[in-house]
């Protein structure tokens, strides 16, 4: 759809959603619709606008002309003179803003409920929380308002709601992506983040508001390695959630590649050192004197962990930042080395999916364990995307790969092992259940759907290989229906598959009896010298039964 409808059409599904909480600021409908005819006009002059008809969203702590920036504080409200550029690049491929969304105050929390605007509900389950900061920005992904949304992330704040919401979030490495025109949390650690419901549209969108950076690092050739914790070094998780994090290593095994043990030990004491260490006190440098003056007001604006939280900051010695600087040199050094050569870390992105009252009886608590995961990847210059992983108890779970600076391509590569839909192939001969080369599909991750049988437009030959396999044909006359089964594997697993096909096999369109078509195997007629028509047998297993 164009721009124009593109925007009618997100009007309508926010009125038909109603969370108002999702938002600080909606810009009116007309507005929205004159800029959006405004891309149309420029698509139809010829001009390649590679975001014409999406609508996006941007957190409230960045700059967007026109609309009060406000930090989920009103007191702290300003206009802003110019878009900040990641939202200016954004505008300028074609994206339409529709306005700014909640957060927790200050981007100072994962949890989505610290803000005056109100606590921002999850968009599977309205009564747990949506995880934050970038709460507002999550949600309207996750439920259809917007096609991207733009947010910050400093401990995990571009990842934790993704991962509650069941949507991707793409955090890049530090200084990828201007900061310019966001009011700083820590402003040495913070990034803008992108959501997106597909890993495609959030890279796409990164590639469009990023700086230009150097190469990523090279890689050495070979497989994709990953490094998977032991389930025993994760500690307590979600019920269920262990269980689920090992079946997306698993799926990552299955599409071919390699895993390896890791100790997680420098990742956890840097990630407890962001807020419990002397790192916090770049908050205060942030906000401080503005916060402390709207406690002494006593401003009903201001949220009182938040304000708790930025307060008790002021209170760091500067000797103690230099001794943590030390020591994450020390912990960076380990952490890399644990690291090695592998591509990424897999992680659960989270270890539990709070609900309001578990998140009000135990504020500070809670967000602890919300970012257990997540806090170390900024202080330790890396970048991390966190995709969708299936659900658990019908609740999204999500995991997250983390690798090294620059190196978002290739964890884009990587998780589409895990989010693509997975691929359906007809086998008829050496991969069918209880035949040698079955073990391939097992190992790619593949599994059984169900006995199947082709249209009556094809004949079965008996082929001189090791191991003895079919050949199956298509035939305009004389055809007959072949006995055969119906898996599904990774995509990833079926390109491992086609990649190593022998010759004279070919992976082509078979048709099926009940009217649908799958990818299966077949072979090429000139292999066909010689080898014996076995049709009359009705498939490979009734023909080796004699």
């Amino acid at each position: 759809m164009n721009a124009a409808e593109r925007v009618r059409r997100a009007y309508a599904r926010i009125a038909a959603v109603d969370r108002p909480e999702v938002w600080i600021d909606l810009r009116p409908q007309a507005e929205a619709e004159a800029e959006a005819a405004a891309v149309d006009a420029r698509v139809a002059a010829g001009e390649h606008l590679p975001l014409a008809g999406t609508v996006c969203a941007v957190k409230g702590n960045i700059d967007v002309a026109g609309l009060p920036t406000t930090a989920g504080c009103p007191a702290f409200a300003y206009r802003p003179e110019r878009d900040a550029p990641a939202v200016a690049r954004l505008r300028a491929a074609g994206a339409v803003v529709l306005g700014t969304t909640n957060l927790d105050q200050f981007a100072t929390g994962l949890v989505g409920t610290r803000s005056p605007y109100g606590a921002v509900r999850g968009g599977v389950d309205p009564g747990r929380i949506s995880g934050g900061s970038s709460s507002g920005s999550a949600v309207a992904v996750a439920l259809d308002l917007v096609d991207l949304a733009l947010g910050t992330d400093t401990a995990g704040s571009g990842r934790v709601p993704a991962a509650l919401n069941g949507i991707v979030g793409l955090k890049p490495t530090p200084g990828l992506v201007p900061t310019e025109g966001v009011v700083p949390a820590c402003a040495s650690l913070d990034c803008v983040s992108v959501f997106a419901r597909t890993v495609d549209r959030a890279e796409a969108a990164l590639r469009l508001i990023a700086d230009q950076s150097p190469p990523p690092p090279a890689r050495r050739p070979g497989p994709w390695r990953i490094a998977v914790p032991a389930p025993a070094r994760l500690g307590v998780l979600a019920d269920g959630w262990a269980e689920a994090f090992t079946a997306a290593a698993a799926r990552f095994a299955a599409a071919g590649a390699e895993l390896r043990d890791l100790d997680l030990t420098p990742f956890d004491t840097v990630a407890a050192m962001l807020y419990e260490g002397a790192f916090v006190a770049e908050r205060y440098a942030a906000v401080g004197e503005f916060v402390d003056a709207q406690a002494e007001r006593g401003d009903p604006g201001l949220d009182p962990v938040v304000a708790g939280i930025v307060r008790a900051a002021r209170e760091v010695p500067a000797h103690r930042l230099y001794a943590d600087l030390a020591a994450l040199d020390r912990l960076r050094a380990a952490a890399l080395a644990e690291l090695g050569d592998t591509d990424a870390l897999l992680l659960p992105t989270t270890s539990w999916h709070p609900t309001f009252a578990e998140v009000a009886a135990d504020p500070v608590g809670s967000n602890a364990r919300l970012g257990r995961f997540t806090n170390s990847a900024n202080l330790l210059g890396l970048c991390a995307l966190a995709v969708p992983a299936g659900t658990v108890d019908g609740l999204p779970f999500g995991v997250m790969l983390v690798g090294p600076a620059r190196t978002e391509e290739r964890l884009a590569s990587l998780a589409r092992l895990l989010t693509e839909p997975p691929a359906r192939l007809a086998v008829f001969g050496a991969h069918l259940t209880g035949q040698p080369l079955n073990g391939q599909l097992a190992a790619l991750g593949g599994r059984f759907v169900s006995s199947v049988r082709t249209a009556p437009a094809y004949r079965l030959y008996a082929l001189d290989t090791v191991p003895p396999k079919p050949g199956l044909v298509r035939v305009e006359q004389g055809g007959a229906g072949i006995a055969g089964e119906l898996w599904e594997l990774p995509a990833a697993g079926l390109g491992i598959l086609l990649a190593a096909l022998p010759h004279p096999m070919a992976l082509g369109p078979v048709d099926l009896a009940d009217g649908s078509r799958a990818p299966g195997f077949l072979c090429e007629p000139a292999a066909l010298t010689g080898a014996e028509d076995i049709t009359a047998a009705g498939g490979w297993v009734a023909h080796l039964r004699g």
